[in-house]
């Protein structure tokens, strides 16, 4: 009895194993698979700071790509910003009166093979060599390389490492400031400066653009007129500014009319040393108040 109930134990286990054994390897397929892990190869995304180049509150410029180098090279890829780039040259253009700092970024593991003292201004340098060719001059521009073993290549590129930074550019002549001078309407002041001992305003693109409004308006306006202010620096007495700055208004009035504009749309006034627009303690301040101020009222 005891012999049986072995071989029905025996019986039933191998039915089991065998029933197993038919729906893992003959109806699921599994005996046959290799015993093998597979190999997930991934990438590394290469590291991208995003592009912002500020100016306060006139200028504000971001991309999600950024300027790109070799390893020890300096040419650039502008090909990830260059709406901004263009947009920075169209800045430039429109804002004379900026200088404008680039700074680029060199690693110590580099090497620089260029005529520029660090791989930092040489990269720089690409990147004012681009904007000088939208018509920008060279005296717009300051280079700067920086030493940063921070920065990242990935593997063997370098994205960003160029900063921008905008600063005011002094005048430090009467062309200077006249070319500061920008025209936007007939109805916001613009100053005329002269050379030194010369009764001859600076003639800009800027200031001729604003006489030729200026006639076009007073002549289809008959009850507005062409205001000239003049001003002159703090030294001697305030009577004989005042009397300088009238005739310095007056000089303008008469190479006016002599353009076409009627006298008797012209005004003029005086107010010598009053209204400076820089300190009168500097000779660039001084440089800077000897005016005569235009506008239609």
């Amino acid at each position: 009895m005891s012999n049986n109930k072995t071989i029905w134990w025996l019986l039933l286990i191998g039915w089991m194993a065998g029933s197993a054994y038919w729906h893992v390897c003959k109806i699921k397929l599994l005996c046959d698979a290799p015993l093998t892990s597979s190999t997930v190869i991934s990438k590394t995304a290469p590291v991208i700071s995003p592009l912002t180049i500020v100016d306060g509150s006139e200028l504000n410029l971001t991309s999600s790509g950024n300027f790109g180098f070799a390893k020890s090279g300096a040419d650039a890829n502008f090909s990830g910003v260059q709406a901004e780039i263009d947009s920075l040259a169209s800045f430039a253009a429109a804002n004379p009166g900026k200088i404008i700092t680039i700074t680029g970024s060199y690693s110590s593991q580099e090497t620089n093979s260029t005529p520029f003292p660090n791989l930092g201004i040489a990269r720089a340098a690409a990147i004012k060599s681009y904007l000088t060719s939208k018509g920008l001059s060279d005296s717009v521009f300051v280079l700067n390389g920086q030493l940063n073993d921070a920065i990242v290549f990935s593997p063997d590129s370098l994205h960003g490492g160029i900063d921008f930074a905008f600063a005011k550019r002094v005048a430090v002549t009467e062309n200077d400031l006249a070319n500061e001078q920008k025209y936007e309407s007939i109805f916001k002041p613009l100053d005329l400066y002269f050379p030194t001992a010369s009764a001859e305003y600076i003639k800009t693109g800027e200031n001729q653009k604003f006489l030729v409004e200026a006639k076009k308006f007073l002549s289809e306006n008959k009850d507005k007129k062409l205001l000239l202010t003049g001003y002159t620096d703090s030294d001697d007495s305030a009577e004989w500014n005042l009397k300088l700055s009238k005739k310095r208004a007056e000089i303008i009035k008469a190479k006016f009319v002599a353009l076409g504009v009627p006298a008797d749309r012209i005004s003029t006034d005086g107010k010598g040393e009053a209204d400076p627009k820089a300190s009168n303690d500097t000779p660039e301040g001084k440089r800077a108040n000897r005016r005569v101020t235009i506008v239609v009222q």
